[in-house]
């Protein structure tokens, strides 16, 4: 008896480690709350498309982040704040999402953040386009959207990427003044995410993360 079970922790021990799995080459670190992960972050996926939702999944970390979907509502009343409050005082889209007679957002909201008085700011302030709602939707949802010229306000992919990497009122998310919590990661990093998903076919999430 003592010798079969011998031979069975023998055969147990000499069992080769299960490879099936991704291969781990080097990585960087994981990051927190306030960063992004690196596009090399995601290069040992092997998959293709499952690489490419993973990035999206991670673009999607700042698109849904009170900074952009504030301005991304799915009506006619801008959000603030981190729970998303409707704008105080009152105040409406308008013709272009830049709000009605008497209360336009250039009324209140400059090319800068005015640190005193708490109101932000940055170069041409508005909402963005009903079609172009954001909050209170999936990251899937989002990720089709801005796929769809005719969701996204006729636009390629590579024009989506311009906005979300060079326009000065995007770039206002991770410099929100007046203690609000930025974006996470800065605008480079979302460039460099939004292009490795481009590179990697543009695929979206299959659910809602």
């Amino acid at each position: 008896m003592r010798l079969l079970w011998i031979a069975v922790i023998a055969a147990c021990s000499s069992k080769k480690p299960d490879v099936t799995g991704p291969p781990e080459g080097p990585r960087p670190p994981p990051v927190d709350d306030t960063g992004l992960r690196d596009p090399a972050w995601f290069a040992t996926i092997p998959d293709r498309t499952a690489r490419s939702r993973a990035l999206f999944t991670e673009v999607s970390r700042v698109l849904l982040h009170p900074r952009c979907v504030n301005c991304h509502p799915p009506d006619d009343v801008p959000r603030q704040g981190d729970k998303h409050v409707f704008h105080d005082p009152p105040a409406v889209r308008g013709e272009g999402g830049r709000g009605v007679v008497a209360m336009q957002c250039r009324g209140c909201h400059q090319d800068r953040n005015l640190e005193l008085a708490r109101v932000p700011g940055a170069p041409d302030w508005h909402l963005a386009p009903l079609e172009m709602a954001w909050l209170g939707k999936s990251t899937r949802a989002i990720c089709e959207q801005i796929s769809d010229p005719k969701r996204n306000g006729g636009k390629t992919l590579a024009q989506i990427h311009t906005h979300l990497t060079e326009d000065k009122l995007v770039a206002w998310g991770w410099q929100p003044g007046a203690n609000r919590v930025p974006a996470p990661g800065n605008q480079k990093q979302l460039a460099a995410l939004f292009q490795a998903w481009l590179d990697s076919g543009a695929v979206c999430p299959e659910v809602a993360p």
